[in-house]
């Protein structure tokens, strides 16, 4: 893995599909995770699915959406607004938005190892770095 120099992506390189509920989707595939920009038009519902080896987290960047998730068979529905974040875990889920305007989120998608990284996260910064130009 190179670290050594940054990569931008632009949207109109990323794969973009759009779904049968009337979701948009801009796919950003690295090999270590997935992002997804997703756009969902008003009173839009999202199929229900679960994952078994992935975490999905997401993001609500702009109006508000709903997640439902099933609970000891029952089904849970919550409101969730704009930069708030969701983590699915394991959950049997669907997205829904039941208001008059679209909303979008991002969807980060990781491959969880259950192990606990919070210190690798937290500390892997150089607080001192010096730059050396090249003229």
């Amino acid at each position: 893995m190179d670290f050594k120099e940054i990569e931008i992506i632009k949207v109109e390189e990323s794969i973009e599909t759009i779904k049968s509920s009337g979701t948009k989707v801009n796919y950003f595939i690295f090999k270590e995770f997935e992002i997804h920009l997703n756009y969902i038009p008003a009173k839009a519902v999202q199929d229900w699915h679960k994952h078994s080896r992935i975490e999905e987290c997401i993001v609500v960047t702009n109006g508000e959406i709903n997640i439902n998730w099933i609970d000891k068979g029952k089904i849970i529905k919550e409101n969730v607004k704009e930069k708030s974040v969701i983590r699915v875990k394991k959950s049997i889920h669907l997205i829904e938005n039941s208001t008059d305007k679209s909303a979008e989120f991002i969807v980060f998608r990781i491959v969880s190892k259950d192990e606990d990284n919070r210190g690798i996260i937290k500390d892997d910064k150089t607080r001192k770095v010096f730059i050396y130009l090249h003229i």
